[in-house]
């Protein structure tokens, strides 16, 4: 989960350094160059590449890239690590869709965990003037329809092999990130070419060492982990791009992951 996370933590400032090139066409760099590794999977292992269940693949795929293209957005008007942080409140949205369409029970001090979190946001909107209010809206965006990802995950359930459902949302996302940045492509020049490939690269060893983890340990050992992405992105962030940090948004981001690992080691212990 380490290794997953500082990969994942080195997508994030990537995208932040590379600030002349799009969201969109970040988008479609970062999941044609995860392509060639979901492809490879697919075809060595003899896997059928359409799956089971096209439609909820398709739309597990949309949703997805939605997701992900107003997360890389958020990044340009965001501390990396702010982002980051905001965009871990989506299991907090997961948890509502999971009451209206899944019917599940949510206890009373899982709530508070929640409000902690929320109260996380708080501070750093109404303290912290580094975070834009245009940003803002852009990574709760991102958040929610990362919490519907959670829920289309779980209805599709052990239905699909795991690398067919990354498979599909990275052939989703480079036709929709090809497609909306016909308009404004930028050509990238000398080393943003290796930046925007290796954002692919990141992403998917993040991916499968996440998936590792899990196989590997329990889900409430491994899970809580996962946050760490938050500090190897603040700090990657304050050594290579110069972000600097208040105490309101340390503030705000600690109560944020503070509330979402509490929630993570309470579900685990009370089952």
């Amino acid at each position: 989960m380490i290794i997953s996370t500082l990969a994942f933590a080195c997508m994030n400032v990537t995208v932040k350094y590379l600030v002349a090139i799009n969201a969109h066409e970040i988008v479609f760099f970062r999941s044609i160059s995860s392509l060639f590794f979901t492809f490879g999977f697919l075809i060595k292992n003899k896997i059928p590449i359409i799956g089971n269940n096209n439609k909820i693949l398709i739309l597990r795929g949309l949703v997805g890239v939605t997701s992900m293209t107003f997360f890389f957005m958020s990044i340009k008007y965001l501390p990396v690590g702010t982002a980051v942080s905001l965009r871990y409140i989506a299991p907090i949205f997961a948890t509502f869709f999971a009451i209206i369409f899944l019917k599940e029970k949510v206890k009373p001090l899982q709530w508070l965990f929640f409000i902690m979190a929320f109260s996380g946001v708080l501070i750093l909107k109404g303290f912290d003037t580094n975070v834009s209010s245009y940003g803002l809206f852009l990574v709760l965006v991102a958040s929610v329809f990362s919490g519907f990802v959670y829920i289309i995950i779980c209805k599709i359930g052990k239905s699909e092999h795991p690398v067919v459902v990354v498979n599909y949302f990275m052939v989703i996302a480079t036709i929709t990130g090809g497609i909306l940045s016909i308009g404004n492509w930028v050509t990238p020049k000398g080393i943003e070419w290796v930046l925007l490939f290796s954002l692919g690269v990141f992403g998917y060893f993040g991916q499968v060492y996440m998936t590792k983890a899990f196989q590997t340990a329990s889900t409430n050992q491994v899970a809580p982990l996962k946050y760490i992405e938050v500090i190897f992105t603040l700090l990657i962030g304050l050594f290579w791009v110069g972000e600097v940090y208040t105490f309101w948004s340390l503030l705000g981001i600690a109560l944020i992951i503070g509330g979402l690992i509490l929630n993570v080691l309470y579900k685990g212990t009370s089952k």
